[in-house]
Order: C-alpha cells, then sequence, then structure tokens
C-alpha cells in the first residue's frame, strides 16, 4: 500500500496503483483539501485500480488526516479519563467516537482508517494520547468496544502496534525502538488488548516497529516469532496482518527497502506500507523481483461497506448532534 504526493492523482501514480504488487493507497493531511477534493480523488484512484483499496490514519487528536467537512475528534486519552471516574459514560463515549469515525470516513469513498491504537499510554513519543489508557484492563476493554463499533458500521478494524508500542521511550518514526523488558511483563501487560480483539473478530493487525530482545531478536514487524508463533497460533488471528510504515527510522534497520519488504514477507505480513512517495518507485521494482502482489483475500478482508441508513444519517442535518453528545460525554470529568 503506497503514499500519494498530493491532492490529485498524477499519470505516474495512476499506472503504479494499476501494478499487481500494489494493494491500494494511504492517505495523509497532504492528500487532502475537503470531502469533495478527497472523493473525486477516491473516483480516480478507483478508476485506474477498481481493486484498490483506500486507507487513512483517522484516530483524533493530533493524527487526524481529515479536518475541514470532519468532526473534530478528540484523542482516545481523553476517553481513558473519563473510564476512571465514569466507566459507563466511557463505554458510550467510545462507541460515539468509533461511529462517527467510520461513518464519516467511509462515506467519502475511504475503506478504512488504521484504528484503534491498542497501546497502553505508558510515555511513548509517538503514542502519547492517542492510546485510551495505561491500565491493560481498560485499554482492553476500550479497544474492544472501538473495534467492534467501527465494524458494525461497516469498517474493518486494526489493532495496533502488535505486540505494544506504548511502554518504550522511543518514537519509532525517528528512531530506533528497544523495549528490554522481561517477557512476562510485556504478555501480561501489553499483550492483554490485542488479546481481547482478536476474540472480537478484529479483521486486521499492525505491527511495531519495535525491538523486544528478551523475548527474540527481530523488531515485531520483521520476527515470524511475533507474528506466526504469537498472533496467529497463540492467540488465534486468523485476519491480516500489516507491516508498519517501511519508511520509518526503525523500520530501516535491515537495509534497504528490498530487505525491509522481503523481511516483512518472510516474517508474515500481507500488507506492507510504504507511505512515504519518494520510496515508492523504489518500493515497486523491488515488489516485483520478490514477487510480491495483493491478493483477493486481502481486499475482501478490508474492503469498507458503509450501511445505507448511516450513509443517509450522515449526510442529514441531525448528523452533528452525536459529535454534541461525544462532548458532552467527555465533559463529565470536568
Amino acid at each position: 500500500m503506497v503514499g500519494l504526493a498530493g491532492h490529485e492523482l498524477s499519470a505516474d501514480e495512476c499506472l503504479l496503483l494499476a501494478d499487481p504488487a500494489v494493494a491500494g493507497a494511504i492517505l495523509f493531511t497532504r492528500n487532502f483539501a475537503d470531502r469533495t477534493q478527497l472523493a473525486a480523488l477516491c473516483a480516480a484512484i478507483r478508476a485506474c485500480a477498481p481493486q484498490a483499496l483506500i486507507a487513512v490514519d483517522q484516530e483524533g487528536g493530533r493524527v487526524q488526516r481529515f479536518r475541514k467537512g470532519y468532526t473534530e475528534l478528540p484523542p482516545l486519552a481523553r476517553i481513558g479519563q473519563l473510564y476512571a471516574q465514569q466507566p459507563a459514560a466511557a463505554r458510550r463515549a467510545t462507541r460515539l467516537h468509533a461511529q462517527i469515525m467510520a461513518v464519516e470516513v467511509l462515506a467519502d469513498g475511504v475503506d478504512l482508517s488504521f484504528a484503534p491504537v491498542a497501546d497502553l499510554a505508558r510515555g511513548n513519543l509517538a503514542i502519547g494520547d492517542r492510546a485510551f489508557s495505561a491500565d491493560p484492563l481498560v485499554c482492553a476493554e476500550l479497544a474492544t468496544i472501538y473495534a467492534d463499533t467501527m465494524q458494525r458500521a461497516g469498517m474493518p478494524a486494526t489493532l495496533k502496534h502488535f505486540p505494544g508500542h506504548g511502554s518504550v521511550l522511543a518514537d519509532t518514526h525517528h528512531d530506533r525502538a528497544v523495549d528490554a523488558r522481561a517477557p512476562a511483563q510485556i504478555f501480561d501487560e501489553d499483550l492483554l488488548p490485542f488479546a481481547t480483539g482478536v476474540l472480537a473478530a478484529a479483521r486486521a493487525v499492525m505491527m511495531a516497529h519495535v525491538e523486544y530482545p528478551q523475548v527474540t531478536p527481530d523488531a515485531a514487524g520483521y520476527s515470524r516469532y511475533w507474528i506466526k508463533d504469537v498472533l496467529c497460533a497463540a492467540l488465534g488471528f486468523g485476519g491480516i496482518v500489516i507491516s508498519d510504515d517501511i519508511g520509518m527510522v526503525a523500520g530501516a534497520a535491515l537495509g534497504d527497502v528490498g530487505a525491509r519488504l522481503a523481511a516483512h514477507r518472510d516474517a508474515g505480513c500481507d500488507l506492507i506500507l510504504v507511505c512515504d512517495p519518494s520510496l515508492v518507485p523504489t518500493a515497486l521494482v523491488a515488489a516485483r523481483t520478490l514477487g510480491l502482489h495483493s491478493s483477493t483475500r486481502l481486499r475482501k478482508s478490508l474492503r469498507g461497506r458503509l450501511r445505507a441508513p448511516l450513509r443517509r444519517e450522515r449526510e442529514s442535518s441531525t448528523w452533528s448532534q452525536r459529535a454534541a453528545r461525544l462532548l458532552a460525554l467527555l465533559e463529565l470529568t470536568k
């Protein structure tokens, strides 16, 4: 899955999206102006590649790529704070947040947002207030509610970043991240939200570019142990495994782009993210050499389908009332 340069699709991007190795596109703030432009971009992508998947990170807070014409979603940590005082209200807020996000994204032609964050809120520089809570039980409950609500609205849920990115300080976008804790703590605490999310039938899991040397030497996204032995065999996950962006500093540890693609494939990743447009041509050459191709299973699993009643609600004059209810719930923490 590849990143695109701007608001409109270029001729070269149209050609690369039609390549059998490319499953679709991931969109960022650089690709968004307003709802009309976004719908046109999604239509152009599918004119070039009718089966293309289109994704985004629309978590809320500082990680919300689409803003104009969209509800301003609070970070998940706000819901975690509410849970500490009023758990039932926090559950309702989680459902509202997830439904608003999923319906708004699906209504404009995007298949999925890579959400929810299932990491623990324990000070990681990249995660911060993107996570619900430092408490594994709270995070597990709310992340599972979020994933279930997304999927009821028609959007596949992606639990991220397995097996847990929240308990190490380094930001994998900029630095190598090494979590040197004992295996028992990682398995007992960080894995819990993912285990419950898998039981709730989340369709996808995104891997962390974090190393856990007390468990196994390789970073999780490059590790057959974490993917095959823990996620698939021990937790029983049978859905789509997604890499984090290979352009991150922590993801570059294995060498060139081709080596990263090969390592993710060999570890068991079904979908590999190449978010930086400048890396895409090199990645495409490497993917062809490696014989990578997108599959029907992948597209079927991650295709978003917004139910007609929710589409009508999105365009109705009462849609903003959902956001008002969400904010009213969060005000209960004051």
